[in-house]
């Protein structure tokens, strides 16, 4: 078998020598990321409460770090007990994949995910739209200030946009690449039923850039599915982590009780089952339908078990012999009320849950083999740890995301997106653009123009949007000394 790394993963767009022989690529690679401003903005970037709500709860800058931290230990974990990792030729770089855990979210928007839908709603028309991920690319390779391709002459002040972002390695970049399909320019060429959705991809602009990359990880002649076995673990590290620590954020803000999940609408428990089931058979297709999700409240038991005095074997006895009335009194005895209100209120259950649970789930990940390419060996979750993590992941997105209370919330950030993006982008608008973007903006053409005001919005933090759209539209008093 082929070594899982060649010389050519090393490479980067513009050639830089390495006199630091201490440290190795993915380390300096590492190093620039953690310094860069995006990197930093992410600290004032919601992840399920927003930051106002208190210190306690995760944004997205420590929920990467959460991230980056159980993709390192997946990967030491394999490196340590799979087959397919004991030479040393076929081991994982765990930097490479603690990069990748870090990088993943610093294409999201402010305001979250409804942040991402009113950027795309405004770029639809405008070369591609916006993605959170086709973002991360395009600020590793173009948007931060660390290189451009002519050192001798300044970023923006050439009519040939001269950035090259962070100037990471090929296999760097492509650690952070989920999605293999250029997002269409135009929203009439997205599927017909995903007209209206944030579509998944990399931007078309980009589409060179990613056949570099495949082509230095794989070579010319690959055609097929292209996700590196470094962006399986980060993708499932990801999932990891939010179904485990934003359900602990939950639990902690009061929101809801780990017994409140077992007493929510119907309809929810019937849309998680739908998204389940449909994910199932599109990332596992080889195993039979008889294994998909039929009863969330079964799956939820076993996740907290010791809030009850009986077994999940009973719980289907009892469930097929009591009314539903009934069968709903059982979950919500005394004692497991009493139990509960533990989760919630309690630092040393909530953290022994948690913890209990990101081991039980990295013990359950697998890994498919590529043996024509290593470099694209799948690491995923065995089917039922990914029926339990798909559970709790879309519990959390059901029963909270989308709860009104946080939608109003969410509302009100694409609201302020949109008309943020209105104003800047009306005849005379780039004047209020900072400096740099400006420059950046006067040198393009109508849709690199569009594209320009989509990065200054998307690399707002919250709080700083929502300044922005204060200063603009007259919520605050004016300012003209605070710098944009």
């Amino acid at each position: 078998m082929r070594p899982l790394y060649s010389e050519s993963d090393y490479g980067r767009l513009l050639d830089t020598q390495n006199a630091e022989k201490y440290r190795d690529e993915w380390r300096r690679d590492y190093a620039r990321l953690i310094h860069s401003a995006g990197f930093r903005r992410l600290q004032g970037k919601t992840q399920v409460f927003p930051g106002h709500e208190g210190d306690f709860f995760r944004n997205r800058l420590t929920h990467s770090l959460e991230v980056a931290q159980i993709a390192k230990s997946i990967a030491i974990r394999l490196n340590a007990t799979h087959k397919l990792f004991r030479s040393k030729s076929q081991k994982i770089a765990p930097d490479l994949v603690e990069f990748a855990g870090l990088a993943h979210d610093l294409g999201h928007p402010p305001f979250g995910h409804n942040g991402e839908e009113a950027l795309d709603e405004c770029m639809r028309e405008h070369n591609g739209g916006f993605e959170g991920n086709a973002q991360t690319l395009r600020i590793l390779s173009r948007l931060e200030k660390k290189v451009t391709l002519n050192s001798d002459l300044r970023a923006f002040s050439e009519e040939i946009d001269q950035r090259c972002g962070l100037n990471l390695t090929y296999r760097s970049l492509a650690s952070i690449l989920k999605y293999d399909s250029p997002i269409p320019i135009r929203c009439a060429d997205r599927a017909e039923d995903r007209q209206n959705n944030v579509a998944k991809g990399y931007y078309e602009a980009d589409s060179e850039l990613v056949g570099k990359i495949k082509e230095k990880i794989v070579g010319e002649a690959f055609t097929g599915k292209f996700k590196t076995v470094e962006c399986s673990i980060m993708d499932i590290a990801d999932d990891i982590a939010y179904s485990t620590y934003d359900l602990e954020d939950v639990f902690k803000s009061g929101f809801l009780s780990p017994l409140e999940l077992f007493a929510l609408d119907d309809s929810i428990y019937e849309s998680v089952v739908k998204t389940i089931n449909k994910r199932l058979s599109n990332q596992y297709p080889e195993i039979k339908m008889s294994i998909g999700v039929k009863d969330v409240h079964e799956i939820l038991h076993d996740v907290f078990s010791d809030l009850f005095t009986f077994g999940t074997e009973q719980i289907k006895i009892l469930k097929s012999r009591t009314s539903s009335n009934e069968y709903k009194k059982m979950y919500f005895s005394v004692d497991a009320q009493q139990r509960s209100r533990r989760y919630a209120e309690d630092g040393y259950s909530r953290t022994a849950f948690t913890s209990n649970l990101v081991q039980a789930f990295i013990q359950g990940v697998e890994v498919k083999e590529n043996g024509e390419y290593p470099q694209l060996h799948n690491v995923r979750l065995e089917v039922r740890t990914f029926i339990v993590v798909e559970v709790l992941k879309n519990i959390t997105y059901e029963a909270v995301i989308r709860a009104p209370a946080l939608q109003v919330v969410e509302y009100r950030g694409k609201d302020i997106v949109k008309k943020i993006f209105g104003a800047i982008n009306e005849k005379g608008g780039d004047r209020l653009l900072p400096k740099d973007f400006r420059e950046v903006y006067r040198n393009g053409d109508e849709l690199n123009r569009c594209r320009t005001i989509c990065d200054f919005i998307a690399g707002m933090t919250d709080r700083y949007a929502i300044e922005f759209y204060s200063r603009l539209f007259g919520a605050n008093g004016m300012t003209m000394h605070k710098p944009l």
